[in-house]
Parts: C-alpha cells; structure tokens; sequence
C-alpha cells in the first residue's frame, strides 16, 4: 500500500506552526522575569533595603531607624533650649513656647528610649555638632536677640523634622514607629505653632530653610517688637496619641518640673 501524503500545513515544522511556536517563545521569555518580581513579594525589600532589620513589630527600614535617631537628638538640645527659654526669654510667649518644648521633648524621648529598646536600636547619648552650636548661639544671645533667636533656630529645626515624620508615618511598616510618629507629629505641630506665636519667627527664612538653605538666620539688629497678642503661659498642650501610665507617686510624666536628661 502506497504511504499518504502529508497533509499540506498540519505538521507543528509547517510554517504557521513554526510562526506560532517562535511567538509563544519570544512572549514566555518577556512574561518570566516580570513574574520572578511581580510574584515574590519578599524579594524587593531585601533588594532595596539592605538596611531593613526585621523585627516581631514589622521590617525597620533605614529610614524607621534614621527617624528614631533624630527623635533622640532633638530631645538631647530641645530640651536645655526650652529649659533656658523659661528663665532667659523676655515675653510670657517666650518662655511659653519653651514650656511646651520641655514637656513635649520630656514625653517624646521617654517614648523613643522605650521604642528603641524593644527593637534592639542604639540610639547616641549627646547632641550632634550642628545641635551643639545652636546652643552655643543661645546661650551668647540677651534680651530680645536671644527671643529671636530662640523662636528662628527652633522654628526652623522644627520644619526639617516635620516632613520627616509626615514620611516615616506614610511609609513605614513597623507598628511601634508608626505609634511614635503619631505622638512626634501631634508634638512637632504644636511646638511650630506656640513658636510662631511668639511673633519671631522670619517666615522668609522659613521659606529659604524648604528651599535648600539649611543655615538658621542671624539675629537681625533692629529692635524686637513683642507680638501683639501673645499666648497665655497656660496654652493648653496638646493630648498625645500615647499616654505613659503615672509613676507610683501618681506623677505624670507630663508635669510641668524640669528634670535632667
């Protein structure tokens, strides 16, 4: 018996089968490296943070970390400011607005040096050399120069700490840092304002400061004009997201008695 001929355009080696062979190929190796990523949720944050401690709270990435540091540090010269600004300022907003960077600063770095502590973080034990001569600058400073410069250094210290929070708060997945970022952005908020009710604070330097000049004003030379209405010495502080329970002496940590580093 004679063999059939094939039949035209049926084998897989034809050429709409090669075609379509070649194709579903060239489309497989396009799609794989798209899944490799897209498909292992795990494999970017190691990729872009080799920085991202795990821990039992969620990831620490290098920015929770940064963040946590730079609470620290602004409670190790934050706090003598706002000590000194009690006794050295000259208007009750003054020394209002460094009551409320007392208690605030008070509370914050209570919270970070527990937050740290259950993540296993070093956090430094002094302030840094840009912090160390600002206080150098406070404490030359009289009169109404030392108002001004009190309320322009700390204003603006304040912005750049502000979007750093605003950040940390957006992006991180650590659930104590989150906690911390709400109690730093309710208190970073309400030191900018009774800082800027001083009637102080140079908003165009505030302006400078956002677009890229980190250098804080000099004390212009003209006279100090007090605001016109200046807050009480009771402006209320604000409640924060995390309240420490009171000691056993029933004290709040909030209270209003300076008390060392």
């Amino acid at each position: 018996m004679r063999p059939r001929p094939p039949v035209k355009g049926r084998g897989v080696f034809s050429g709409t089968g090669l075609i379509v062979t070649c194709l579903a190929a060239t489309l497989a190796a396009l799609v794989f490296p798209i899944w490799s990523y897209t498909d292992q949720p795990e494999t970017a944050p190691n990729v872009l943070s080799a920085h991202t401690l795990q821990t039992s709270h969620g990831p620490l990435s290098a920015l929770d970390q940064d963040f946590l540091t730079k609470v620290r540090l602004a409670g190790l010269w934050e706090l003598p400011a706002g000590r000194q600004a009690q006794s050295k300022g000259t208007t009750p907003a003054v020394r209002t607005a460094g009551r409320h960077l007392v208690e605030g600063h008070r509370f914050l770095d209570e919270r970070v040096r527990d937050v740290a502590g259950r993540l296993h973080l070093d956090l430094p034990d002094e302030p840094n050399e840009q912090q160390r001569q600002w206080l150098d600058r406070l404490d030359r400073a009289q009169g109404a120069e030392y108002d001004r410069e009190f309320a322009n250094i700390l204003r603006l210290a304040h912005g750049k700490v502000f979007s750093v929070v605003a950040q940390v708060r957006a992006s991180t997945r650590n659930s104590l840092v989150r906690e911390l970022a709400d109690d730093a952005n309710s208190t970073v908020l309400d030191h900018i304002k009774v800082l800027e009710a001083t009637g102080y604070v140079d908003f165009d330097a505030v302006a400078r400061d956002l677009a890229g000049d980190s250098a804080p004003p000099a004390a212009d030379p003209g006279p100090a004009v007090p605001p016109p209405s200046s807050p009480s010495p009771d402006y209320t502080l604000p409640p924060p997201a995390y309240s420490p329970p009171p000691d056993q002496n029933g004290t709040s940590h909030t209270d209003n008695t300076p008390s060392g580093l």
